[in-house]
């Protein structure tokens, strides 16, 4: 069944500036239990930062993390979105089209106010499945 995008994505957003350390950013990834943070400027949408960004663009290519921007790391725009009022179906067409495990929800005028990730969909489309799970695991510390 169809739902609309408010009713499953995460409204937890996490959210950095474009010059904030990629360092920083991790830890907050670390502390909140979340696999990518927002980079926002102005309270609009810049990019999205994610744990394999930082594998790929910074790690792999020596980058430090301290001195490292999550503003230099991050996807950029033209970041695929959603609006909150967008069906689920249309979320999984998108990720599917683009390759991507996640997208930021953002309101009218590009204000992020949450994000959806496949995870969230496995778990409203089957609660049992083994993807819905797995996204729903306790975090390993």
């Amino acid at each position: 069944m169809t739902r609309q995008v408010r009713d499953v994505m995460s409204r937890g957003t996490v959210a950095v500036e474009p010059m904030t350390s990629v360092a920083r950013a991790a830890r907050l990834m670390r502390d909140e239990n979340v696999g990518d943070v927002l980079v926002t400027y102005d309270s609009d949408l810049f990019g999205v930062l994610t744990d394999r960004d930082i594998v790929v663009r910074m790690i792999a290519e020596n980058g430090d993390p301290d001195t490292t921007t999550a503003g230099s790391v991050c996807s950029r725009p033209p970041v695929v979105t959603l609006a909150p009022d967008d069906t689920t179906d249309h979320a999984a067409a998108l990720m599917r089209r683009h390759a991507v495990r996640r997208l930021p929800v953002v309101e009218k005028g590009g204000c992020p106010v949450g994000i959806v990730s496949l995870g969230d969909l496995a778990a409203a489309e089957d609660p049992r499945s083994a993807l819905a799970d797995v996204s729903n695991a306790r975090p390993n510390r």
